[in-house]
């Protein structure tokens, strides 16, 4: 399935202040998500966040809520991003088939969320650089369950390359920088 950003929406899954700090590999985590939400502003792709139980885990780190445009995040209390009505309307009203998707836990909440994306028709699409969880081997199971339900599972710097298209297309300078 090649991905293309007019179908394409970005979905940050409970990347929060109380639940980040104890995350596997929370630096290259950190790095890895404002590339790729800095990367979506530059090709202009809609993004849509969520906050599981705003009141006990916090709000979205600031260092990557001040990068997304018009922040305004899904408060849920489900692990699935699919079984919080809002986050559903907020969805359909971008029109978009593919949902690119990072945060934590990769092995639950992102989990649930694609595996039921997926059954409702959408593309989900995993930046695997851009999930974590508190336990590496939590990841890995995460990665092995991704493969055995057919979600596609891709890099972030792939990611926006592939996004952009070509070298001559906008975009594909600041694309370039914030790669590197």
């Amino acid at each position: 399935m090649k991905l293309d950003k007019q179908n394409s929406v970005v979905l940050v899954v409970d990347i929060q202040e109380r639940l980040f700090p104890v995350m596997s590999n929370k630096e290259s985590l950190l790095e890895s998500n404002k590339k790729l939400l800095a990367g979506a502003q530059v090709l202009d792709l809609p993004v849509l966040v969520t906050q599981q139980y705003t009141k006990g885990l916090g709000e979205t780190l600031p260092e990557l809520s001040e990068l997304i445009k018009d922040f305004s995040p899904i408060e849920k209390t489900v692990f699935s991003c699919y079984d919080e009505p809002d986050f559903i309307s907020a969805l359909e009203e971008k029109d978009r088939q593919n949902v690119v998707i990072t945060g934590i836990e990769s092995h639950v909440c992102v989990l649930q969320t694609a595996i039921d994306l997926k059954e409702a028709g959408y593309n989900p699409v995993v930046v695997f650089d851009c999930v974590s969880s508190r336990k590496e081997s939590d990841k890995a199971l995460a990665l092995e369950r991704f493969r055995h339900e057919g979600i596609m599972v891709t890099g972030m710097e792939s990611l926006l390359f592939e996004l952009t298209r070509g070298a001559k297309e906008p975009g594909f300078k600041e694309i370039s920088k914030i790669v590197k």
